[in-house]
């Protein structure tokens, strides 16, 4: 594959009682710039790909059908079915540390607590892989984590969550084509509500 080739992972869990859920802020915002682009999902090993062609790059989109605490199967299987190098992939999670609509781009970094990160991070013996962290809130009692990550954003967050896709989508090409600097600059600020 060529050394402009980009894998895009978003995180999330699949299944029909997941679809709305903040745990899947990853492959919410795949489907919106899927859908912004004219792009389409085919079921492949390991999860549903997209591809999209940009001024010479393309993008793999990677929607994992492991489950989110296996994520790290996937990217790896990926990786290495498209001869794609570390500095090639870049994660979108959700993170319950950050308030709703914040948006977080690193180069490289710890999982944060994130099952899916910290499953990525074993498989592939590394955490010096891009990833960008949607912010989804923390309102919830102590003990209450896995109940709120699981539950359904209401729908003016569904709303919101188009708006982030596009910022995402346009940061994403921005990695690719002006480094990850630039891209973290355009990111990393604060959504508006």
């Amino acid at each position: 594959m060529s050394d402009k080739t980009y894998l895009v992972v978003g995180l999330g869990n699949i299944g029909a009682e997941y679809a709305a859920t903040r745990h899947n802020a990853g492959f919410i915002i795949l489907d919106a710039w899927a859908q912004a682009s004219d792009m389409v999902f085919s079921t492949r090993r390991y999860g549903d790909v997209a591809e999209l062609r940009d001024r010479g790059r393309l993008f793999v989109l990677l929607k994992p059908s492991t489950y989110m605490n296996l994520s790290g199967n996937a990217v790896r299987y990926w990786m290495q079915e498209l001869d794609i190098p570390l500095e090639h992939v870049i994660v979108i999670c959700d993170d319950i540390n950050l308030p709703f609509g914040t948006v977080r781009m690193r180069q490289a970094g710890s999982d944060g607590g994130h099952n899916g990160l910290k499953h990525i991070a074993a498989t592939l013996e590394s955490q010096q892989y891009a990833r960008i962290r949607i912010g989804v809130g923390h309102e919830f009692q102590e003990g209450g984590q896995i109940g709120f990550v699981l539950g359904e954003l209401t729908a003016e967050q569904v709303t919101a969550f188009q708006a982030i896709a596009e910022k995402i989508a346009k940061g994403i090409r921005t990695w690719a084509f002006a480094g990850a600097q630039k891209a973290m600059t355009e990111l990393n600020t604060a959504q508006k509500n």
